[in-house]
């Protein structure tokens, strides 16, 4: 049952709620919030919203026009399990005040028009998402750059390269080798514990869990499985697992990341996101065609397969994002479709009831803005749905083995941020159909993350003194 305002105000008299927390998401996808004390939270906050200065945000508006207001939304209202007061937190979108439409950079009213773009196509009424964020868990993490240099430091316990290190209780020595974390039971998974906890905190904020393991890297590196969703609902719950990931590792003495390539030399994060489009209860992509797929489906495909490089701009929107798209590795990096091949883009997951049906692509990593890596990748699938782009035949060998010539043939994902930004800049009509994304809001996107891409080239690198130091 979806709640109401009404309903929001009474359980915050129910269960004695101190402060609300309004949240929002910025360019980035980091989730921002502002806090006001529970008799300050009226009807008039639904009805009219928070006032805001939007100029702070990284990406928006300017000191001209910083007047934002923040409109929450009932249905997402729940209470927040890490404050020592009550606290009930509310996901807001970001409107202008003059005409309380969606501002055209706030993410979740993007993809709100994402939703109501697919319902304008009669294509269909409801995109499913659902992501697999992976990320990792280190005991501390210490980094420094400045003129003199830099370095970074990951420290372990469970990690292969801490067998030598001398423990005040002494090194327990059960751990799992480099890619071998895949998945032993404890003491070798030491993180059994906080991912239960993570879990239980996730379904106490309506997130639906499904499956938690630890994943291939050695050092703590883990997976939360949670239900499919609606789109915007969906990046929602993307919003809450990670605020739950983070302090949950925190109340436990450590640190939790979701940076898809921290450790050099062991398997990266990624984000597969399975995606489905239903139309009067109708799974469309259920078919009788490869796997099971729909005409339609394959369509969809063609469209991601077509895109995947502007899509990569937002989907892989780190520089960090291409350490881990490398070919020769587990890394989905080529652009085909497959049941079976775990290095394709698109993977079909075997399912035994056609209702279930769905296209899992594996290249996006979970750095991405949920909001707009999900509405970027319906708006590709849509594209190709509408101008039939086939994906072609699919590719069921190991795409590693295949031969030079034949992978010649089969084109890869970006290798660079400044690559996908350059590919963004040529593709990005299919992003603006419907006012989606708009050109203001691409521009500033760019511009955003081009600060990035000039940030790491002007930065010394370790790794060129170990190649050049002595040319």
């Amino acid at each position: 049952m979806a709640m109401s305002p009404a309903d929001v105000l009474k359980q915050i008299k129910d269960k004695e709620v101190k402060f609300v927390d309004l949240r929002f998401t910025d360019t980035r996808g980091k989730e921002q919030h502002v806090s006001v004390p529970a008799k300050q939270f009226t009807m008039e906050k639904f009805d009219d919203g928070h006032f805001f200065d939007g100029s702070s945000i990284a990406g928006w508006k300017g000191i001209e026009a910083s007047d934002m207001l923040l409109m929450p939304e009932a249905d997402t209202a729940r209470l927040d399990p890490f404050t020592d007061e009550t606290v009930l937190n509310i996901t807001c979108d970001v409107v202008e005040p003059a005409d309380h439409k969606g501002y055209g950079r706030d993410p979740r009213s993007l993809a709100k028009r994402a939703e109501a773009y697919l319902k304008s196509t009669g294509l269909g009424d409801t995109a499913y998402f659902g992501p697999e964020p992976e990320f990792f868990v280190f005991d501390s993490v210490t980094w420094n750059v400045d003129m003199s240099g830099c370095f970074v430091k990951i420290e372990s316990e469970e990690a292969p390269w801490s067998s030598g290190k001398e423990y005040e209780g002494g090194n327990m020595a059960h751990r799992a080798p480099v890619k071998g974390g895949y998945f032993p039971v404890p003491p070798a998974d030491s993180l059994q514990d906080i991912r239960n906890a993570m879990c239980l905190a996730m379904e106490q904020q309506g997130v639906e869990v499904e499956v938690h393991h630890h994943e291939v890297a050695a050092p703590g590196q883990c997976e939360i499985g949670t239900k499919f969703e609606k789109l915007v609902k969906r990046a929602d719950w993307m919003q809450i697992l990670k605020y739950t990931v983070w302090n949950v590792a925190h109340s436990y003495g450590k640190t939790a990341t979701f940076m898809p390539k921290p450790v050099v030399g062991d398997n990266g994060s990624g984000m597969h996101v399975h995606q489905s489009i239903w139309k009067g209860g109708e799974n469309m992509f259920a078919g009788n065609k490869y796997s099971g797929l729909s005409e339609f489906a394959l369509y969809y495909i063609g469209g991601i397969i077509k895109h995947a490089r502007a899509l990569n701009a937002i989907t892989n929107p780190g520089t960090n994002s291409y350490k881990r798209l490398v070919p020769g590795f587990e890394a989905p990096i080529n652009l085909a479709y497959s049941a079976r091949n775990r290095s394709a883009a698109c993977r079909i997951p075997n399912v035994t009831n056609p209702k279930a049906r769905r296209v899992e692509v594996r290249f996006p990593d979970p750095t991405a803005n949920p909001y707009l890596a999900f509405a970027a990748m319906l708006m590709a699938g849509l594209d190709g749905v509408q101008n039939k782009i086939h994906p072609g035949d699919p590719i069921d060998k190991n795409l590693y083995d295949l031969p030079p010539s034949q992978a010649k043939k089969v084109p890869n994902v970006c290798s660079s941020l400044e690559m996908a930004l350059e590919h963004l800049e040529k593709d990005h009509e299919f992003l603006t159909r419907g006012g989606v994304f708009s050109n203001d809001m691409l521009d500033a996107y760019v511009a955003l993350k081009m600060e990035e891409v000039t940030r790491f080239r002007m930065t010394t690198h370790p790794l060129e003194f170990d190649m050049y130091y002595s040319s």
